[in-house]
């Protein structure tokens, strides 16, 4: 349960501070009448928490986080469907709930992000014998081996995070991950070139974080390393997700591709090991 409303903003490097726009779009979600994600803790967090609630507040952007946050979700339970006590390990997690949204009871979970964020994250969530705490910088390799600790298989999810790191800091990550656990399991997104040059844009305007790596093709990682087992993109998610939108949300999401579409956001799902 969320209690200390004492938290704020200025708390938070710059790119830090972007957590906020998912964590209020999953707390705005949850509160709609028929919600495609339900989010009970966000809601509490964003109660919490003193920011500036203009800042964050993109009613599209917002229904794209909720999409994307559901593709990976739905990729995480499947992971523990066959492997219930593997670790799931949440890259750059800023103030995520998807343990508390997945979680099968026996899955190991490792919340990793920068000191000040995971400092942020300890006001209002404790390590537990199955959930805990890492304080370090995805460019960093320490990490690894507090991971490597913990029982495999592996999944790693970054949602929201690699675009803000150059292409060789992101690429550098990714390799060193596929090399240190094959056969893991990574998800991520990645932005193209014409959605980087859009939130260029928005991140003038309101004075946030820019990203700065830009991935047409997600099949051109493969040489890190990874092999590309599905993709899928906001308005075209992955068939389970899909079948459990409502009919109007399905109808309705290809008419979205315009804007949308594969041509601004992707999200993959890899496995560490040769193509």
């Amino acid at each position: 349960m969320v209690t200390m409303p004492d938290a704020t903003e200025t708390d938070l490097g710059t790119v830090q501070r972007t957590l906020f726009f998912p964590l209020l779009a999953r707390a705005r979600e949850t509160v709609r009448r028929r919600p495609l994600l339900r989010d009970p803790t966000a809601v509490e967090l964003v109660h919490a928490i003193d920011f500036d609630y203009a800042r964050y507040s993109a009613p599209l952007a917002g229904r794209v986080v909720v999409l994307r946050t559901l593709t990976f979700d739905w990729w995480v339970r499947q992971f523990l469907a066959g492997y219930p006590g593997g670790t799931v390990v949440e890259l750059g997690t800023g103030l995520n709930t998807r343990f508390e949204r997945t979680d099968n009871g026996s899955v190991r979970w490792i919340d990793l992000d920068l000191p000040d964020t995971v400092a942020l994250r300890r006001r209002y969530f404790a390590d537990t014998g199955r959930r805990r705490l890492v304080a370090a910088s995805l460019l960093d390799e320490g990490w690894l081996d507090e991971v490597a600790a913990s029982p495999g298989p592996y999944f790693f999810v970054a949602e929201g995070v690699l675009t803000y790191l150059t292409e060789a800091e992101a690429t550098g990550a990714l390799a060193r991950i596929a090399a240190r656990f094959p056969g893991a399991r990574l998800a991520f997104d990645t932005s193209t070139a014409r959605s980087l040059a859009n939130e260029h844009k928005m991140a003038a305007k309101r004075d946030i974080a820019r990203w700065q790596w830009a991935c047409d093709d997600p099949r051109t990682l493969e040489p890190l390393g990874l092999r590309l087992l599905d993709t899928a993109t906001v308005t075209r998610p992955v068939a389970g997700v899909r079948a459990e939108l409502p009919l109007r949300t399905r109808l309705l999401l290809p008419l979205a591709d315009p804007v949308l579409g594969s041509g601004f956001t992707k999200l993959s799902l890899f496995a560490a090991g040769p193509v």
